[in-house]
């Protein structure tokens, strides 16, 4: 017994009875100040160009440098630090603020303006232009967008409010999220199967800067070799050629390789392809393996069936041979899989909160059979030196941040009732937040929020105007927040140094996003044929906010009715609960049922890879390794694996950066 004890906990993140420490010192000071100036250029530039996101990659990149830098000093990084120097460099390279509904753009918060004045300029806004606020973006045909520069008077309104958004954003994710982790993680002991990811990564590479190079730091290495490898095929050839021949060489297409074209005639209005990524594959490694296998059915059933057959019967009637997956998605959305797929989320959200509400019942009743009185009495539960906080006054925070987004709302959109965003912001995102925080912790990732929400209030609440669809309405679920809580526990990494490293990346990220988004701007339009990803993408994502903008428009409502088709809603809501109780009769695994939902009306290309990732892992290394072993190492794997590809990558990027500068100056 007691040798296997020793083997679990060999496998363990941290070895139990570890004490608690803080990861915020000065090394963390110039980790973000290294993100900041050197990495987050080339995280922007490689997003415009490829649409490939530094995070995850960028992180590692950093801690790596700084581990060889301190090494040469005789200086070792404790696993605390380690985790604290991810989240700064994930904090740095992440999704910024952004106040309108546009693509997801990484490279902090001037990567929202930046959007912002793409979309008042683009075709797609044609007629509604003179509806958007001069608080989210200056006017049609001013200096500041006719110079590319963020450096004109009508920038400080936005910029003011851009501000402030950020400070209410980060105390609101905070202390809602620690009161997530607080019920999921101490109360309701949940895994959160991904958590292990960053975990694993930073221990193994406090092994390594200690000088002692365990199974972790052997794992780490060969996900990133296996990344330097894929990556010099995926970033570095496209990129490269394009600077130094007279077009761009891609071996394998970006993001995906498209067959949906070629299908026409055997699979119409199907969608098909193959996402190039390995990304995809080694998330299959992680995710739990029937969450993945549901996403797959989901996936497969509703491209190579039911659309052919929807088809068929005229349903899917804009659809016509020759799209494209993004256009055959667009038309598909339109026309079926939009009003079908509310109806099945708000399934999702029903069961999420039954779910939820037997899972508190059942722990509850086997606490009062233990005799145990109180969550915190629990094994597990908080302890000493984590840097718990009592819960009431993180209710507190939250309540006053979410207080402050109700005041700037009415301050911006006067018109709009003020009652929809106080209930947003005090009843919903509380809900919404319980219930990703849950399927987090189960599932990996999040399910428990109501599509088109925002929306359907927008549009049923009477306003007459555009403006409400750029203010910050807090309809938030920050459940995603209690797993980075979990991976600080995991690491015995003390709560405080989350919250002064946000402080910290707030400040460093403003003016560094401001700085780098200025000078690739002043480059080139954005989009513009030097920037072919967004160049591609960006339309499409424009055409999706016209079209809800204009809902809440003169005329915007025989749109929308043309669109949001209600016994399809109903059809999508019976189908749902249909298979969720045939799940429920057969025993089968409950996040069987979340991954085949999410998969209904998604594209094959990822599902495929994930889908070869699960079965390699649960029929071939699991049984090489065995269930323990194997489940440490693979999120290890995939963080070595983002490690490698962002290595190879930012060496790339720098290349065209200099070549880029280089070509600016005259002679």
């Amino acid at each position: 017994m007691a040798s296997e004890r020793d083997s679990d906990n060999q496998y363990r993140i941290v070895p139990e009875g570890t004490p608690y420490k803080s990861g915020f010192d000065m090394k963390t000071l110039w980790a973000s100040l290294f993100v900041g100036f050197i990495m987050l250029p080339g995280a922007i530039y490689l997003g415009l160009v490829t649409g490939q996101g530094m995070s995850g990659a960028s992180e590692w990149v950093t801690i790596i440098l700084f581990i060889e830098i301190l090494k040469r000093a005789f200086i070792k990084l404790e696993t605390q630090q380690i985790i604290i120097l991810y989240w700064v460099a994930g904090g740095l390279i992440g999704v910024g603020v952004r106040l309108g509904m546009g693509d997801a753009v990484g490279g902090g918060p001037f990567a929202g303006p930046i959007w912002d004045q793409y979309f008042m300029q683009s075709p797609q806004a044609q007629g509604i232009t003179h509806y958007i606020p001069d608080w989210l973006v200056p006017p049609l045909g001013s200096e500041a967008l006719m110079d590319r520069s963020f450096l004109h008077a009508a920038w400080i309104k936005p910029v003011l409010i851009l501000i402030v958004v950020m400070i209410l954003m980060k105390v609101n994710s905070l202390s809602l999220g620690y009161v997530m982790f607080r019920l999921t993680s101490d109360v309701d002991r949940l895994p959160f199967p991904m958590a292990p990811v960053q975990a694993g990564g930073a221990t193994a590479l406090a092994e390594s800067s200690g000088g002692q190079e365990g199974w972790r730091w052997r794992v780490f290495s060969i996900g990133s070799v296996i990344g330097l490898l894929w990556g010099t095929i995926y970033v570095v050839v496209p990129m490269l050629s394009g600077v130094f021949l007279t077009q761009t060489v891609q071996i394998l297409e970006i993001p995906f390789i498209d067959f949906t074209a070629e299908i026409k005639s055997l699979l119409p209005a199907a969608t098909l392809g193959i996402g190039t990524d390995l990304n995809h594959l080694l998330v299959g490694f992680v995710l739990p393996f029937w969450v993945v296998v549901g996403t797959f059915a989901g996936s497969l059933l509703s491209n190579f069936i039911a659309n052919p057959v929807l088809y068929d019967y005229g349903i899917l009637h804009t659809w016509e041979p020759g799209m494209d997956s993004i256009y055959t998605s667009i038309s598909n959305s339109f026309d079926f899989w939009l009003s079908f797929s509310i109806g099945t989320s708000l399934v999702v959200f029903g069961v999420g909160i039954v779910v939820t509400l037997r899972a508190v019942y059942q722990q509850r009743g086997e606490d009062k059979r233990n005799g145990v009185k109180a969550p915190a009495k629990r094994e597990g539960g908080p302890a000493a030196g984590r840097g718990d906080i009592p819960i009431i006054s993180a209710l507190a925070y939250w309540a006053l941040s979410t207080a402050g987004f109700i005041g700037l709302v009415y301050y911006l959109v006067p018109e709009f009732p003020w009652w929809i965003t106080t209930v947003f912001g005090f009843v919903y995102t509380p809900i919404v937040s319980y219930i990703g925080a849950r399927m987090v912790g189960i599932t990996g990732s999040a399910h428990g929020s109501i599509p088109y929400l925002r929306e359907a209030s927008f549009y049923l609440s009477g306003y007459s105007g555009a403006a409400v669809w750029f203010a910050p309405i807090p309809i938030f679920d920050h459940g995603g927040v209690a797993s980075t809580f979990r991976q600080l526990e995991l690491t015995r990494t003390s709560f405080g140094s989350l919250v002064k490293l946000s402080i910290l990346t707030m400040v460093v990220m403003f003016i560094c996003s401001f700085i780098f988004w200025s000078a690739i701007w002043k480059l080139a339009p954005i989009p513009s044929a030097a920037y072919p990803f967004v160049q591609k993408m960006w339309p499409l994502h424009a055409t999706f906010q016209a079209m809800w903008i204009k809902s809440t428009l003169p005329g915007g409502t025989a749109l929308i009715e043309s669109i949001l088709k209600w016994p399809y809603v109903l059809s999508g809501a019976g189908f749902g609960t249909a298979f969720y109780v045939l799940l429920a009769v057969c025993r089968a695994p409950t996040i069987l049922f979340y991954g085949f939902i999410g998969g209904l009306g998604a594209w094959p290309h990822y599902a495929f890879p994930q889908f070869a990732g699960a079965l390699l892992g649960r029929y071939y290394f699991r049984k090489r390794f065995g269930e323990l072993r194997w489940s440490a190492y693979a999120p290890i794997l995939l963080a070595g694996y983002a490690c490698g590809i962002g290595l190879i990558g930012m060496t790339s990027v720098g290349v065209v950066l200099i070549s880029k500068a280089v070509s600016q100056i005259v002679y």
